[in-house]
């Protein structure tokens, strides 16, 4: 399974004709990505047919204590809710571990939509233990992750680990600087299936850049 990062409508429209299965729409590709617009989310679903992920968060900060942020947050997740999306991307934390008050209440809010909980999980300091928490969650189908701050072979590693504890009720979708090669080493060396793509697949490949469908057939090809 391929997912692409959109932060417009054309870069989903040229995700869908490369042939991604999955995209994760955002605005604020600079902070790792906010949530984008309802307007743009309705318009992305009008014209793609292959399930969209809204990325929900409106800070860069993975704590959020202000409780207006927080209502903020479930309410938003009501909006989308209400939307034919395929899920929300999102994670909470309360220092290094997994805010789970605010998580429920804004999985509650955004019932019955499928969750992957996103790269916040790299700053958990027993992610391993945290895989196995979010398990009590039948929405959340998805770790979002690169593998942590280590050496690319410590990522494959973990990425591994990780897959091993999270199936078979989450998937690990391996992402974050993701590129051709890292793909490549992760097939040889894992069970992974699942990747997540931003700039690599962008014409020129930068934040900056556009979706490229020839970008993504080429890690399709990589993938198969």
């Amino acid at each position: 399974m391929l997912e692409v990062i959109a932060c417009s409508l054309t870069d989903a429209m040229a995700a869908e004709q490369g042939g991604a299965n999955r995209i994760e729409l955002i605005t604020r590709f600079d902070v790792g990505g906010l949530t984008p617009s309802l307007g743009l989310v309705r318009d992305v679903i009008r014209h793609v047919k292959i399930p969209v992920r809204v990325m929900l968060r409106e800070t860069e900060d993975f704590n959020v204590t202000d409780e207006a942020e927080q209502q903020r947050l479930c309410e938003v997740a009501r909006q989308l809710a209400a939307l034919p999306i395929d899920g929300i991307v999102c994670g909470f934390l309360n220092g290094n571990a997994i805010d789970h008050d605010l998580l429920r209440r804004v999985l509650a809010a955004a019932a019955p939509l499928k969750v992957t909980f996103h790269r916040a999980f790299e700053e958990l300091s027993d992610p391993l233990g945290a895989i196995l928490e979010l398990k009590q969650y039948p929405n959340i189908d998805t770790i979002l992750t690169s593998g942590g701050k280590g050496s690319e072979l410590e990522k494959i590693a973990c990425l591994g680990v990780c897959e091993r504890f999270a199936l078979p009720e989450i998937e690990i979708l391996a992402g974050g600087g993701m590129t051709g090669e890292m793909i490549q080493k992760l097939r040889l060396h894992t069970n992974l299936t699942d990747f997540h793509l931003g700039t690599f697949v962008r014409v020129p490949p930068t934040i900056s850049g556009q979706v490229s469908a020839a970008r993504v057939r080429e890690v399709l090809q990589l993938m198969s």
